[in-house]
């Protein structure tokens, strides 16, 4: 069932979805603080505001996706051990099960169908996967951090940022894709940042212009009725 936007808060809602591929038209910094300086209204527990958000363009994004790049490929070619790369902390569970796993894997097959990567193409695959460590050619890139000593809530909290972020960007005429590919190679990462050694690294997001030409965009993922996820209780 199409959803039907009642206003421009539900409009922006229902129009936002993660776009994987961008063109090259530059996003102004004057833009970017502006749109930043809003999301910060995000709440937070007892207004901690535990976020730090780093803004990567021109060569500091180009340092990124080189290093980044060079150890993707290397575990693709079994020159380095995958383990070398972990997560700061868990993203996804260690093991999926249903309705999870069903719909990760109808999500996956979705976007390799538009694509047209078959399964079992390991090559077609891989390139895909590198995109992500492109940031699908978008011409900014954001880091989000807190500090280590800080509990689940400065997760929640910077969530909600990034929601605020999103949102804010669509309603702008800009697009997103927040993306959890970079936590394996946080290592690497992060110095090129110049973060604290105190900051753990949470997530990281594309953004930019959409590429409306590119048909990886035509993909929006469905999400189950209401009726699948609430409970009245009275």
């Amino acid at each position: 069932m199409r959803l039907q936007a009642n206003n421009e808060v539900e409009k922006v809602i229902l129009e936002r979805h993660s776009v994987r591929a961008f063109t090259s038209q530059e996003v102004s910094d004057e833009c970017l603080l502006d749109l930043l300086s809003k999301a910060s209204r995000a709440p937070s527990g007892t207004n901690t505001q535990p976020w730090k958000v780093y803004v990567v363009k021109g060569e500091t994004k180009l340092q990124i996706t080189n290093e980044v790049v060079a150890s993707v490929n290397a575990v693709y070619l079994g020159e380095k051990p995958k383990e070398q790369f972990k997560p700061p902390y868990l993203y996804y569970s260690e093991k999926w099960f249903d309705p999870y796993l069903r719909r990760r894997r109808e999500n996956g097959w979705a976007m390799y169908g538009i694509l047209g990567i078959t399964k079992g193409d390991k090559l077609a695959m891989h390139e895909q996967q590198l995109r992500n460590f492109h940031f699908f050619d978008a011409p900014v890139g954001l880091f989000f951090t807190t500090h280590k000593a800080l509990e689940a809530g400065a997760k929640m909290a910077i969530a909600m940022l990034m929601q605020n972020i999103m949102l804010l960007a669509k309603a702008q005429g800009l697009d997103t894709c927040p993306q959890a590919s970079w936590n394996d190679y946080h290592e690497i990462v992060m110095p090129i940042l110049g973060a604290d050694s105190d900051e753990i690294f949470i997530c990281g997001m594309s953004l930019g212009y959409s590429d409306n030409n590119s048909k990886i965009n035509a993909l929006v993922t469905p999400r189950d009725s209401v009726d699948s996820f609430v409970r009245f209780c009275k």
